[in-house]
């Protein structure tokens, strides 16, 4: 590999990590949008949806829930163990389920336009 393909090479990767974690709080709350689920649970869906292309460790989704918990985006509920204490399944709240719609609205759709279909499979359109 040459030093130019190389530093190409290392910059997409930079790239991509900045933006998968910015992408976490969407995959989060998209899971838990009708489900109640359980960090592993959450974890399973971030991997499955995003082709494996996304990945998180559960102290990640635990850092981020108690936030999300604190600005009232996400509740939980108490469910018996397997063998033992007690889990917690998470959902979105109103506000939570009224954000993460507002946010694909604002956010998501665009990429459903034909404007920025076009851009994303290089056809050059005017905007």
């Amino acid at each position: 590999m040459t030093n130019t393909e190389k530093y190409k090479t290392d910059l997409l990767a930079s790239w991509e990590e900045t933006y998968k974690k910015g992408q976490l709080t969407f995959w989060m709350l998209l899971a838990l949008r009708d489900n109640k689920l359980y960090v592993s649970d959450i974890k399973n869906f971030i991997q499955t949806a995003t082709n494996g292309t996304l990945s998180c460790e559960e102290q990640s989704i635990y850092r981020s829930l108690r936030k999300y918990y604190d600005l009232e985006i996400v509740d939980y509920e108490l469910r018996e163990g397997h063998k033992g204490p007690n889990r917690k399944y998470y959902f979105l709240t109103e506000v939570g389920k009224d954000l993460l719609s507002k946010f694909i609205e604002r956010n998501i759709s665009l990429f459903y336009s034909k404007k920025i279909a076009d851009l994303i499979q290089n056809k050059s359109p005017k905007l």
